[in-house]
Formats: C-alpha cells, structure tokens, sequence
C-alpha cells in the first residue's frame, strides 16, 4: 500500500511539474540551468488577461499610422489607407474582432481596371496583395458609383467587414463577409456578399474593354490568387471598402 502511495505521488509531482512547464512555455519564462522549472518566475510572470491586453497593445500599435511612414504601401491612396486603419482600430476598441492579422482595403474611387485592392499583413506592417477587384454591375461599369446595402440590388457596400469562414460553393472556394457598418453593409451575410474568384476577373481583359468584369455585389478577385489570397485574410481580419460617398463618410460609427 505505502509503494502504491509513493507511487501516485510521484504521478502527482510529475503532472504538477508538466502543468508548470507548460504554463512557462506559454507565458515565456523558461527553466533554471539544472533544466528544473522555475517555480518563482511562473509565479510572478504576465497573467492570461495580461496576455490578452498586450495582444490588444499590439493591434493597436500596428494600427497607428505612425508605425507605417516608412512602410511601403503600394498604389493605394494614403488617405484612403488611414481611413482604413482608423476604422480598424475602432473595430479592435471595441471588440468587434480581436487581433486581426490582415487588413484589406479596396478603394472603390478607383476605376476597375487598376489594381485597388491591398492586402496589408498587420503584424509584419508589410503589403502581401496589390490586386484588382470587381464591383457590383449595380454599382457602375468602370466606376463604381452607386451602393447599396439591399438585396437584389446587385450593387456593392460600403465600410468596415470582418472576414468570416471559408466554403466551397458555385465560384469554388470562397469567403463569407459580415458587414460592421450599420445601415450601409451588415446586410452582407443576408444579400451573400462574398469574396470569391471569377473567370471575368481579367485584367487583360479589362485593359481591352475599359472595364473589369463585375459580380452581383461581391468583391470577385483573379482566379490564379484567389485561394492564396483568401487564405491569408480569413477568420477574423478585417475589410475595408471605400468612396467618398456622402451620407457613409458621416455616418459609420467607424470614421472620425
């Protein structure tokens, strides 16, 4: 009986050890030069919830647009980029999505055969994507001029999305949106506002004819990048689409 005691103590100890080395391993404190864990660092290391905030900390200096001066960003109007990452911080404060890894922005103003769509990853501060990107044919053919947020309207959104799952489906593999902006894109789910590849997504094409092809609303992107690309920006990162459009620019909760 005293061996099977000895026994399940020594079980014990051994569990209690491996539970604190994975706790250091997990905070980042590491063992003492005998291999043994400290037990004293463990103790006085960051804490889950100040886990938590520092990830927060992180986001939201990458979200400063301080941090980007010397970053380069592509084609993408400046302005247009720190609309995007004021908005984005927004979202973070909030809690509206939780240490997006990506942030994309698609600039609607910009005529449809040029590149205006960027994929900026948010911890590295570097461009992954310059790309270009259908709109709605509801919204215009090489200008995007008209948005909507109802269904049928074949037209695209505006403002602020958090990237959602991925799914196979009529265009293949694709990527659901759900839209943040109040009164201007959180229809996005219901109208099945999706970024998702397509054939007419041909930048030759659009170069010949004056005009990209365009989607019912969804931000249709080039086949050859289209699961690379929604790889990288899926489950919880963040999509900004912009214009100047009047009544957006004063009323999303995610502007100044």
């Amino acid at each position: 009986m005293r061996k099977l005691n000895n026994t399940c103590l020594d079980i014990r100890v051994a569990v209690f050890r491996l539970m604190l080395l994975v706790l250091c391993l997990a905070v980042g404190t590491g063992t003492d030069a005998s291999g043994m864990v400290d037990v004293t660092a463990v103790a006085t290391s960051t804490s889950a919830a100040d886990a938590v905030e520092l990830a927060d900390s992180v986001s939201a200096g990458s979200l400063d647009s301080a941090a980007w001066t010397d970053v380069d960003l592509g084609t993408v109007d400046r302005n247009v980029f720190e609309l995007a990452l004021h908005a984005a911080g927004v979202a973070v404060q909030r809690g509206d999505v939780h240490d997006p890894s990506t942030l994309t922005v698609i600039d609607f103003s910009e005529a449809s055969p040029n590149e205006r769509m960027w994929v900026y990853d948010l911890r590295s501060r570097r461009l992954l994507f310059q790309e270009v990107v259908s709109h709605g044919r509801g919204s215009g053919v090489s200008l995007a001029t008209s948005f909507s947020n109802v269904s049928e309207s074949n037209q695209s959104s505006l403002g602020l999305y958090r990237t959602a799952e991925t799914y196979v489906g009529k265009h293949g593999y694709s990527l659901r949106l759900a839209g943040l902006d109040k009164g201007f894109n959180d229809n996005a789910r219901a109208r099945a506002i999706v970024m998702h590849a397509a054939d007419y997504v041909n930048p030759a094409a659009a170069q010949a004819n004056g005009y990209l092809g365009r989607s019912l609303g969804c931000p249709a992107i080039r086949p050859a990048i289209s699961r690379q690309l929604i790889d990288t920006v899926k489950e919880g990162s963040l999509l900004f689409a912009y214009y100047p459009d009047e009544a957006w620019l004063a009323g999303s909760d995610y502007l100044p």
